[in-house]
């Protein structure tokens, strides 16, 4: 395996090399050495920016994501984290398309107000509902954001 330095693993893998070093400061990844004052990572740093990435878009906090990887750095994904966060994911799509169909029915309603239609009123009532009773899951927030963000 071929050593790169963080230039080439900031042009190869399109992350900025300032989030390089802090994910190395936060353990997530692992420079190899240094040529000077650059930093040199391994080839396979790259799959694992990939993980990375992967992880962030599914809605994981970087916290969670370290703690996805075991201490020899190989991934090692608790299948249960991954279950609940398909779950919360569903719970999003369902309540998206609430918002999406009702957002194309105020678009194209004919009723003299909104409020006058039965159809918008029954909309309003089903978002409503799933707020209140779907609970949010926590994966992938601390106090309401995402780490790393």
């Amino acid at each position: 395996m071929g050593m790169m330095d963080i230039g080439d693993v900031a042009e190869q893998s399109g992350v900025p090399p300032s989030t390089l070093r802090y994910y190395e400061e936060i353990g997530l990844i692992r420079s190899i050495g240094r040529h000077g004052l650059r930093r040199q990572f391994d080839a396979d740093v790259l799959l694992t920016l990939s993980l990375i990435e992967l992880g962030k878009t599914a809605g994981f906090s970087l916290t969670e994501i370290a703690g996805m990887f075991g201490k020899d750095g190989r991934p090692d994904i608790p299948r249960d984290q991954l279950h609940a966060k398909a779950d919360d994911l569903q719970r999003q799509m369902l309540d998206l398309r609430v918002l999406r169909d009702a957002l194309r029915h105020v678009a194209e309603c004919t009723a003299p107000t909104h409020l006058e239609c039965p159809t918008f009123r029954k909309l309003l009532k089903a978002a409503t509902r799933s707020r209140v009773t779907r609970p949010r899951s926590k994966i992938g927030r601390r106090g309401g954001q995402r780490l790393g963000d």
